[in-house]
């Protein structure tokens, strides 16, 4: 019955978390013919979204509006909702606690908040990055336990791991191949057949547990990579070469390179924290991930390589840091997007207040900074005009958006720190690189 129902897009579909994964999901399931339910915790989320307005600068309204006047998307506060539902979505976030541990906390809260709804023939997909392991350990059995019934039984479960890169122009939700893991194959041939409704291309793999590693195996990949461009980054400043010059000279090699960029420290959702979940994991078979968390410690370091280079560029100009009127520009973790999560710009922040800096923002694309749990003391700091650029001692990008004008950037600052190589091709001694 539940296969049949995907098959002619009669089948409701519910995404739990409407954020940077679940809110494109909304709009390919809703384009695809599907009606969708939006359920989220924020009830001045749910509020907006009705209403067809996007909170999130790369996603239009527009199209969120169009859904809504259709009647094909509605959000809501009321999780016994699921028990209208044919397919249900997961993709609620999986942080890590102060001890670098897997924090699980929000997908066993939602399992538990839907599973006295569940009901026979319906199919549970979780989308948040995790360890392997988790669907089979931790969401099925609270999901069996809240509701009586038996997975892949009675109802069925998949994985699926996000694939979302923000305001990438080449690749979108729907062109991006997903990969899809279940332990039943009628589990797999309905998640398949759900996804296929408006993705591409799909990757079924032989298990929730192989789908999770996946995900993992790509995040970590970066990782490393970007560990070793920027260790390779210290290393080349302190011979007087410049990292950008030699990664654009080896990029010319048509075969066995591929470049990757150094910063100043990761940011986004999964990068600097998935490595830690296999880490974590690993623990449990008695590994040591040596390669994995040595990754990590070198990228958690560049904030600090980064103040210090800021230190020693006020040092030079006689400038003690206590004191000193510093403006940081992007608070957004990557370039030409709104999403602040894990941004290396709060720990950098933080460093110069602990020395005695006075430190301000801009970031075109966020206004002023949300709730954040680690950074809690920078709640609702507002961002300032671009005007105010020459009244700061030091001016430090940190995150290159395309918005600015980088000339123009130089040319009134004191002085500059780039750690994104965004003036390259501007000629002044007041630029260091970091």
């Amino acid at each position: 019955m539940l296969l049949e129902q995907i098959k002619q897009k009669q089948a409701r579909i519910g995404i739990i978390g409407l954020g940077y994964v679940g809110l494109p999901l909304v709009i390919e399931f809703g384009r695809a013919g599907f009606h969708v339910v939006g359920l989220d915790i924020d009830p001045t989320k749910v509020e907006r979204l009705n209403r067809g307005e996007s909170y999130i600068k790369h996603i239009p309204s527009k199209t969120l509006r169009e859904l809504v006047e259709q009647k094909k998307f509605k959000s809501t506060t009321d999780f016994s909702s699921v028990s209208n539902l044919e397919c249900i979505l997961i993709c609620v976030p999986t942080p890590l606690n102060s001890n670098r541990e897997p924090d699980m906390s929000f997908i066993v809260a939602t399992a538990r908040e839907i599973a006295p709804h569940l009901r026979k023939e319906q199919m549970v997909i979780l989308e948040s990055t995790t360890y392997p392991g988790t669907t089979r350990d931790v969401l099925i059995p609270e999901l069996e336990s809240g509701s009586g019934l038996k997975a892949n039984q009675d109802f069925y479960v998949a994985y699926s791991p996000e694939r979302e890169d923000p305001n990438n122009k080449d690749f979108s939700t729907s062109t991006i191949p997903k990969v899809i893991g279940a332990d039943s194959d009628y589990a797999l041939e309905c998640a398949n057949t759900l996804y296929l409704s408006f993705i591409n291309k799909t990757v079924p793999v032989s298990s929730t547990q192989t789908a999770e590693a996946t995900k993992l195996m790509e995040n970590i990949f970066r990782s490393v990579n970007i560990a070793l461009v920027n260790e390779l980054k210290v290393i080349f400043d302190k011979m007087g070469i410049d990292i950008w010059e030699v990664i654009q000279a080896a990029s010319t090699k048509p075969f066995g390179y591929m470049p990757f960029y150094p910063g100043p420290g990761l940011g986004g959702h999964c990068i600097p924290i998935d490595p830690f979940y296999l880490t974590w994991k690993a623990r449990e078979f008695g590994i040591t991930t040596r390669f994995i968390e040595l990754a990590g410690e070198i990228n958690v370091a560049m904030p600090e390589y980064v103040v210090n280079k800021i230190l020693l560029a006020l040092n030079e100009k006689g400038i003690s840091v206590k004191g000193s009127r510093i403006l940081i520009l992007g608070f957004a973790y990557k370039k030409n997007i709104d999403d602040d999560r894990e941004s290396p710009s709060y720990k950098i922040m933080e460093l110069l207040l602990q020395y005695g800096a006075e430190v301000e923002f801009h970031d075109p694309y966020i206004e002023s900074i949300g709730v954040k749990r680690e950074y809690p003391q920078f709640t609702g700091k507002k961002r300032v005009s671009l005007e105010s650029i020459d009244q700061f001692d030091i001016t430090v990008i940190l995150t290159d958006h395309s918005d600015y004008d980088y000339e123009a950037i130089v040319s009134q600052s004191r002085l500059v720190v780039d750690t994104r190589n965004a003036c390259a091709n501007i000629k002044s001694n007041k630029i260091i690189k970091a």
